[in-house]
């Protein structure tokens, strides 16, 4: 609310002091959404850590804004600003720093689409065409003299283009408005939530659009983080940024704090991450963050922002347009020619005419009408109106085939692809962790149940998990039940009757195989059996995960899992025979060699592998570990003398038909290249299973190295580059352009957030119906209903058929002008 005395000065003219934008903030946004977009922690301890934050933002990272500051009120009955200056405080923080409102893509009215069908080169030639031959048609229908064999209906092939002209409008906007109501139905979310903030000391619930710079906001599991920001407190916070940043596993955020506290003290700062991401969701742990981006200064904001880039003319299109220029040209140089030839025998046989000159007249606007009719007949009218029938037929069957085809023109465009740019997860693969193979103690191991050896007579030898398993004794059993569900922070969902693991995929991918092979009950009654006394999350830097609990018989268990090739080396023992108890055996060198030969062979094929590992204590803490000791040293005592229980390998499994369908792209010209944020071992490996890395020459590089590539060295490699791993959104968009600059016609699919930029700037955008987030459906041209690859390739033989419906009118269209040339000689 305004003063009063809010009046522009009489000798300046200036406005109020209101309205005037002021900076009474010791930081600026561009300065906060630089330290965002870059994560330096080196630009965070210059900003001064979070008391930094803390002073320049004037917060509190324990009480918060000033309730007075927000329009916020503490009770039912305060529902007002109180004073014009509070309101003024929360107006200079707006002005400074911009609110929470998201840029929402503004879907068009059906006389935008209308216009937007209208606006193509080949139909502003035909409403030309139209005009002269209807001003023409109109004037012979009138103006001359008419008998009973020769009706005055000149004006009809005027009409009849304009009709055509009018139905391809309609047509085209219809089937676009169409499409957009469904996609809507398919996009509605909520996106009016409420988030829980700190002000004046106490939680209150607020709109996300109310959130501003300087708020402290309380996250626990489930959270979709709202607003960038830096984490000032939390227990073992863990986020999965997959849609936001392509990153795959879930990255452990530490406070500000203690990331200053390292830095200060020239620590190792690589694995540690302050930072909390919009559009990312929290997996673990609870706690609170300062926010210092919102609305479009915000990662998530910049991406929406990218949405607006303009699309162009599909290939048909410009090849159409072409046509039109050249029907134009030669068209006006054949009238031009005729009427010279007409005018010139027109000449000579004027001094032997007996005509009248009125009739003279009429001889001359006759042979003048001949030569324009030969511009008429020329334009291909029905031409667009095929095209257009044809994209609507196409559109509606491509429903059928799990395509939402959002727009007419994309349908064409994806039948001149030339190149697909695909993301790996959920679209080449099922998105669904499985173990496949494992080897258990030192004598056994299980394969997938296409490796088995069905001539065996002993399922024990060369087993499926299901034989495999069967053979276990019931100590090694039960030990290794409780290393997977002890040891993991996944929890059981149950939808539609249909029991599931919710957390991260390799988690549930060994609880599924507790579940269905070591007999696991529910997983919170497993649970609750046990007395879990410690509990050592995963993270990045040491690649494992403990939990310690305490066993029947009064002592202590530590089970450990994580990646092989860093636990495995901290192994003494191993169980011996799995199948006769948990006596052990020490590890030499032999056995030590046949594991890491294992391992190798899982991640050749692009298996997943994780080790089960425990390790048994007579008191807790053990002796030496102090209860004011740092975390990292007691875990880093823990991690010795380890007994080896199980090396897993896991899958996800290609979709049914993925390969049989990157085939077919090769033989319809398509080039399939592999864009994934995954590790490079993992995507080349599933390269080579679907067929996409065929040759020697074929190229796999980390976004890393792309990035450094100069514009004409990535000009260079791209021709035989089939995968970018680790790939960041702006190499993905990259690849898009530096392709579109080699003349390919480009197809992009992606799921996340992250993948918006790219799905923009490519000629179609595969966005995935299912997994897909609403950023990437809204920057995406066709939706895939199924999130299967397999849909692209019933896409372009859609597009293809269109083409070809379109060659095969002109071929009809041409002989038909030769008809009508051949009677305009005559």
């Amino acid at each position: 609310m305004k003063h009063l005395n809010d009046k522009p000065d009489a000798n300046t003219g200036d406005p109020p002091i209101f309205d005037r934008p002021r900076n009474t903030f010791d930081i600026t946004a561009e300065a906060l959404s630089e330290l965002i977009e870059s994560r330096s922690l080196e630009t965070f301890h210059a900003l001064g850590g979070l008391a930094g934050l803390e002073k320049g933002l004037r917060t509190d990272r324990n009480s918060g804004l000033s309730i007075d500051e927000s329009t916020i009120a503490d009770s039912a009955e305060t529902t007002e600003i109180a004073t014009g200056q509070e309101n003024d405080r929360f107006t200079d923080r707006t002005k400074a720093f911009g609110n929470n409102h998201l840029p929402v893509k503004k879907q068009p009215s059906i006389f935008q689409l209308m216009w937007m069908a209208y606006n193509d080169h080949v139909l502003f030639f035909l409403t030309g065409a139209a005009i002269v031959s209807l001003a023409l048609g109109l004037y012979q229908a009138f103006a001359t003299e008419h008998s009973a064999r020769n009706p005055p209906v000149e004006w009809v092939e005027g009409v009849s283009i304009l009709v055509a002209i009018i139905v391809i409008v309609l047509v085209g906007a219809a089937n676009d408005f169409q499409k957009q109501i469904k996609f809507q139905k398919l996009n509605k979310k909520k996106i009016d939530r409420n988030v829980t903030v700190v002000r004046s000391g106490h939680a209150h619930e607020v709109p996300i659009f109310d959130l501003v710079v300087g708020d402290i906001v309380h996250v626990e599991p489930g959270d979709v983080i709202p607003a960038d920001g830096v984490l000032i407190q939390g227990y073992h916070i863990r986020c999965d940024e997959a849609s936001a940043t392509g990153e795959s596993d879930l990255l452990r955020k530490h406070s500000g704090d203690e990331v200053i506290d390292a830095v200060r003290r020239n620590n190792d700062t690589q694995s540690l991450d302050p930072f909390m991401i919009s559009g990312s969701s929290v997996a673990e742990g609870v706690g609170s963050y300062l926010v210092i981006a919102t609305g479009t200064n915000s990662s998530y904001g910049k991406i929406l922002l990218t949405l607006n880039d303009d699309p162009g003319f599909t290939p048909l299109q410009t090849r159409l347009n072409i046509l039109a220029k050249y029907i134009a040209n030669f068209g006006g140089l054949a009238a031009l020619v005729l009427f010279i030839i007409l005018f010139i025998k027109f000449l000579a046989s004027l001094p032997h005419s007996s005509l009248t000159p009125a009739e003279k007249g009429q001889q001359f606007l006759d042979l003048f009408i001949i030569s324009l009719t030969v511009v008429v007949i020329a334009v291909p009218e029905g031409l667009p109106l095929t095209v257009t029938l044809a994209l609507a037929f196409a559109t509606t069957r491509m429903l059928k085939d799990h395509n939402l085809v959002r727009m007419l023109r994309a349908c064409e465009t994806m039948g001149n692809a030339t190149d697909i740019c695909s993301d790996k997860t959920g679209t080449l693969t099922q998105n669904k962790m499985t173990v496949v193979s494992g080897v258990i103690g030192t004598t056994g191991k299980f394969v997938a149940p296409q490796q088995a050896d069905s001539d065996a007579t002993d399922p024990c030898t060369s087993p499926t998990a299901v034989d495999y398993t069967r053979c276990l004794a019931p100590d090694t059993r039960s030990l290794l039940r409780q290393s997977i569900s002890l040891n993991s922070t996944a929890f059981e969902s149950v939808e539609a009757g249909i029991k599931s693991y919710v957390g991260s995929k390799t988690e549930a991918a060994l609880l599924t195989f507790a579940r269905d092979h070591l007999g696991m009950s529910q997983l919170d009654v497993e649970r609750s059996n046990a007395k879990v006394v410690e509990v050592f999350p995963f993270e990045n830097a040491r690649q494992c995960m403990v939990t310690v609990a305490q066993l029947e018989n009064g002592r202590y268990r530590a089970y450990v899992k994580g990646a092989p090739e860093v636990l495995l080396d901290k192994c003494t023992e191993a169980i011996e025979d799995p199948s006769k108890g948990l006596s052990t055996r020490p590890i030499n060198a032999d056995m030590a060699q046949g594991l890491h030969q294992i391992i190798a062979d899982y991640a050749g094929r692009s298996l997943r592998t994780i080790i089960v590992l425990f390790r048994d204590f007579d008191v807790w803490p053990p002796f030496g570990q102090l209860d004011d000791q740092v975390e990292e040293i007691r875990i880093e005592n823990i991690l010795q003398n380890l007994t080896f229980l199980s090396v897993m390998g896991i899958r996800d499994p290609l979709r049914n038909g993925a390969r049989d369908a990157v085939q077919s792209c090769h033989k319809a010209g398509v080039t399939v290249r592999i864009v994934t944020g995954d590790n490079l071992l993992t995507a080349k490996a599933i390269a080579e299973e679907c067929g996409i890395i065929t040759n020697p020459g074929d190229v796999a590089m980390e976004g890393r190295e792309f990035r450094q590539l100069d514009d004409s060295q990535q000009l260079e490699v791209i021709p035989r580059l089939k995968v970018l791993a680790r790939s960041s959104p702006e190499d993905k968009r990259t690849l898009v352009h530096r392709l579109k600059e080699m003349g390919s016609t480009v197809a992009v699919t992606g799921d996340g957030t992250n993948d918006a930029p790219a799905l923009t700037a490519a000629d179609v955008g595969f966005s995935m119906g299912i997994s897909g987030t609403e950023v990437a459906r809204e920057a995406s041209s066709i939706v895939l209903m199924d999130d299967n690859f397999s849909s692209i390739v019933r896409a372009i033989m859609w597009g293809r058929a269109v083409s070809d419906a379109v060659k095969k009118f002109l071929q009809v269209k041409s002989e038909t002008q030769s008809l009508h040339y051949a009677q305009l000689g005559c």
